[in-house]
């Protein structure tokens, strides 16, 4: 059976790559109708945040990405924590011990510290130079007596070997460019590698799907996979995710993080529709793509070795496709923790049509709020564009014109705004730009927006008379 995980550790909140990663062993486990399991690899206890863990949980099942087995779930092949699963470590590093493929190392952080600076100052790679691989019993219990805490390092044959990426292809490393690495810390929780090795096979993960990142730490797994008599998964490393000028990907960037795409009120469907083409492209090559055709269509041989280029504004633009498919009902309760975030009170009829209005002209929830600030305020700022058409001598003409006629109108609708536009162009012999835009700079102060007359519709009779009769004195 296809059995593939997600193994964050709880040391900050879930970004673009790891959501990546998630999506990606998600849909080929449901693709092969296969187990996608969750893992915290939380054992470096020092490094974890208090709310990593919960904020993770959240933001997956905002992806709407389900796990089979995990530490809310349990399973066939729990705990589902590293911080439960330490005596397994310590087992399978003692068989390693009794095969003579491991030594206690003696050597304190400072010390080695001091190597690795000493070899980046001469320009050097750092690898640990085997100090204590041949020490004698006398002179381990020396450093014993020291008070020194061994930790536990693997012996790194010398040889050179390849191994198959689902992605890359053929990998050929050289053993001689890793250095004998630890397996078990002086405080006897495990390193990154030899944890994931001993999780791995026991829980039968079949496919490694992870980030480039990880390609570094593979040969070493090979290794101990080899030194414990287990069958490797198959591994598949994705390309990595850049920002437009070929940098990877930071917060300096913008927003990465998957909790601020929800705060900012992206849709998790857009999202999880542009998360997937970075790396992957379906058959079809369709940009818009439901997550049952995700499912259908997802294979390892479409991955691109290359990496991915983030772009907001391809983000923007399909979350704004995502947006027009909302019913009316479904976009106002879209949009309806912006309006209460901004602390705007009218009711569901106003707010609704309010969404309406709007609908083509936002990519994500809170940009209603920026959109519609003036409608919702009436103590907007003139823009200086609008400033400069009301200056203009035939502005007053328009707006005292449009003043006379609206107080004479019972209830503005779209149609009778029309109407009354008409009937000031004939009476000014004004029209055109010069017509409504000094219109629309005094109901919002810019000159750009939604349709005209569904805005002023919107607005209400007595508060464009309030607004115009402003901006007149």
């Amino acid at each position: 059976m296809i059995r593939v995980r997600f193994a964050p550790s709880p040391t900050g909140y879930l970004h673009l790559g790891g959501a990546r990663t998630a999506l990606y062993n998600w849909l080929f486990a449901r693709h092969n109708q296969g187990k996608f399991v969750l893992r915290i690899e939380d054992s470096d206890f020092k490094r974890s945040i208090e709310d990593s863990e919960e904020k993770l949980f959240s933001d997956l099942k905002w992806l709407n990405l389900d796990w089979d087995e995990g530490p809310d779930l349990g399973g066939d092949y729990g705990p589902y924590r590293q911080s439960q699963r330490i005596e397994l470590y310590q087992k399978y590093a003692r068989e390693l011990e009794k095969k003579g493929l491991v030594y206690p190392c003696y050597c304190l952080p400072e010390e080695l510290e001091q190597k690795k600076q000493a070899a980046l100052k001469e320009g050097e790679t750092h690898l640990y130079d085997g100090t204590c691989r041949e020490l004698s019993p006398k002179q381990r219990a020396a450093r014993e007596k020291e008070g020194r805490i061994p930790a536990l390092r693997f012996k790194v044959p010398a040889k050179k070997f390849v191994f198959k990426d689902l992605v890359k292809g053929e990998v050929e490393f050289d053993s001689s460019l890793i250095g004998d690495f630890v397996l078990i810390k002086g405080n006897q929780t495990p390193s990154y590698n030899f944890a994931v090795v001993v999780d791995d096979y026991l829980m039968k993960i079949s496919h490694v799907i992870r980030g480039d990142e990880h390609l570094i730490n593979t040969p070493r797994q090979v290794l101990l996979y080899e030194a414990l008599g287990w069958q490797p998964p198959l591994f598949a490393h994705l390309g990595m995710i850049l920002s437009k000028d070929r940098q990877k990907l930071s917060k300096r960037h913008g927003t990465t993080n998957i909790g601020e795409f929800r705060e900012l009120g992206y849709t998790p469907q857009g999202l999880v529709n542009y998360i997937a083409l970075l790396g992957w492209c379906p058959p079809d090559e369709k940009e818009i793509i439901s997550r049952e055709e995700m499912i259908a269509a997802f294979s390892l041989e479409r991955l691109s070795k290359s990496p991915a280029i983030f772009d907001m504004d391809k983000l923007n633009w399909m979350g704004g496709q995502y947006i027009k498919q909302y019913s009316k009902e479904e976009l106002y309760h879209f949009l309806l923790p912006e309006f209460q975030k901004a602390g705007f009170k009218q009711g569901k009829e106003f707010l609704s049509e309010l969404a309406e209005l709007f609908r083509e002209r936002i990519h994500y929830g809170q940009e209603i709020i920026k959109e519609a600030s003036a409608i919702l305020n009436p103590d907007f700022a003139l823009s200086e564009e609008a400033k400069t058409v009301l200056s203009e001598e035939s502005a007053d003409k328009v707006l005292n014109l449009f003043l006379s006629k609206l107080k004479a109108v019972e209830q503005l609708t779209p149609e009778l705004f029309n109407n009354l536009l008409s009937e000031i162009k004939q009476e000014s012999g004004v029209g055109g730009k010069k017509l409504f835009m000094p219109i629309r700079a005094a109901l919002t102060g810019e000159l750009h927006g939604p349709e005209l007359n569904k805005l002023a519709a919107l607005l209400g009779k007595e508060e464009i008379l309030s607004r115009i009769e402003k901006i007149l004195k």
